[in-house]
C-alpha cells in the first residue's frame, strides 16, 4: 500500500526535474590597479567598446543591467561621452552543440572464450540511448572601467557563462540581470583571481 502511494509522487518528482534545466555558474574574473579609490564614486557612463556595436537590443540589455550594478556600487549614472570615467562593455553570444558523453550512439563489442566444454564467440552491440545534449549558448561579458580623462584603465572584468537553449536565462532580458550581478559581486574583487559565481 505504501508502494503505491509512494510512487505516483516518485513520479511526479522525477517528472519535474526533468523539465529542470541545470544552471552552471557565472565565471568571473578581474584586476584593478593598486590604488582603488577612485573606483565606486562620481560619474560614470557605461559606452561600447571600440568595435562593439552599441545600437542594438542585446547590447542595450546588457548595458542597462551594467548600469544599474554601477549605481548600486556607488557611481552616478552620466550620459555617453561624460562622466568623470567611463565603463567601455563588450559583448559577445554564440551557440555550441556539446559531444555525447561516452562516444558515439552505437558500439559494438566482440568476445571469446575457451574452457573445458568447448569454445565460444559472442558480438555484443550497445546503444547509447541518453538524449543528445541541448545546444548550448554562451556568453561572454567585459567590462573596463577608465579614467576618462587619462583613459588609464582601472579595472577591468570579465565574465563567462553557459546555458541550456532550453532555460530561460538563456533569454538576453534575464540573463543580462544574472550576469552583472555575478561581474560587480564582491567589487573591486582580488586583482587576478577567477571565481565562480552561483
Amino acid at each position: 500500500m505504501t508502494f503505491k502511494l509512494l510512487a505516483p509522487v516518485a513520479l511526479a518528482a522525477l517528472a519535474v526535474s526533468g523539465c529542470v534545466t541545470p544552471v552552471g555558474p557565472v565565471e568571473v574574473t578581474r584586476f584593478h590597479t593598486p590604488d582603488i579609490s577612485a573606483l565606486g564614486k562620481g560619474a560614470i557612463a557605461v559606452e561600447p567598446d571600440p568595435g562593439t556595436d552599441g545600437k542594438s537590443l542585446e547590447w542595450q540589455s546588457y548595458q542597462a543591467a551594467v548600469q544599474r550594478q554601477l549605481a548600486l556600487l556607488g557611481y552616478a549614472e552620466a550620459p555617453a561621452g561624460q562622466g568623470a570615467q567611463v565603463a567601455e562593455l563588450r559583448l559577445s553570444r554564440g551557440t555550441y552543440q556539446p559531444e555525447r558523453s561516452g562516444g558515439g550512439p552505437v558500439s559494438v563489442g566482440v568476445g571469446g572464450s575457451t574452457g573445458s566444454y568447448g569454445s565460444g564467440l559472442g558480438v555484443g552491440i550497445g546503444l547509447n540511448l541518453s538524449p543528445r545534449p541541448a545546444q548550448q549558448v554562451q556568453t561572454e561579458l567585459g567590462v573596463i572601467i577608465k579614467d576618462r580623462a587619462s583613459a588609464q584603465a582601472l579595472w577591468e572584468g570579465r565574465a563567462s557563462f553557459a546555458v541550456s537553449v532550453k532555460s530561460t536565462l538563456a533569454d538576453t532580458a534575464l540573463g543580462a540581470p544574472k550576469m552583472a550581478e555575478a561581474l560587480f559581486k564582491g567589487f573591486p574583487g582580488n586583482s587576478g583571481e577567477t571565481i565562480e559565481v552561483k
